[in-house]
């Protein structure tokens, strides 16, 4: 026998309308939140027909469990630097970062401490940053060094300029580090 769900078939203009201001998000917000177009959801809400597809279960979640846009709204900027770690392209870790005064803040969006940038650890200090930096990068001691710093076009040996360069790529994981400032 089939499984059967409580999802309706169908929504409405009125029905995501309604759920969208609840969520207090402009339609820009919600189109960028289910992943599709700001016309599309203007589509949506402006016609008369039945809407139906993959955003009819998303709605039924969202009425459900309204709090899950938080979960999935990255934090505001704290410090000047930014490292978003992502495996694949899922968003596992974002890590602000101060140079200035040595300061690390951490946020994870996932559970599992596989995918975390520094696994167990929820409150890395300065040190912790800078190990993982060089996580991610090719070894300090690794032979012919001065080569692959030239092939990246850079001075000396310094993991954020390397990141910057490679995003922190490895041959081995699929992880990559996007860094905005």
């Amino acid at each position: 026998m089939p499984k059967e769900y409580i999802t309706p078939d169908f929504t409405t203009a009125d029905e995501i309308k309604h759920i969208r201001n609840y969520l207090k998000l402009t339609q820009k917000e919600f189109a960028a939140f289910v992943g599709v177009s700001k016309p599309t959801v203007e589509r949506w809400e402006s016609g008369d027909a039945h809407v139906t597809g993959p955003i009819v279960p998303l709605l039924e979640i969202l009425r459900r469990n309204p709090k899950i846009v938080d979960e999935y709204t990255v934090i505001s900027k704290k410090y000047p630097i930014r490292l978003k770690y992502f495996y694949k392209s899922m968003l596992c870790t974002v890590i602000d970062v101060d140079d200035v005064n040595r300061q690390v803040s951490v946020t994870n969006y996932v559970d599992n401490l596989i995918f975390r940038a520094f696994g167990r650890n929820e409150k890395p200090d300065y040190k912790d940053y800078e190990e993982f930096l060089e996580s991610r990068c090719f070894p300090h001691s690794r032979d012919k060094m001065k080569l692959m710093l030239k092939q990246l076009d850079i001075p000396f040996y310094d993991p954020f300029l390397i990141i910057e360069k490679t995003e922190g790529r490895l041959e081995e994981d699929d992880f990559h580090i996007v860094i905005e400032r």
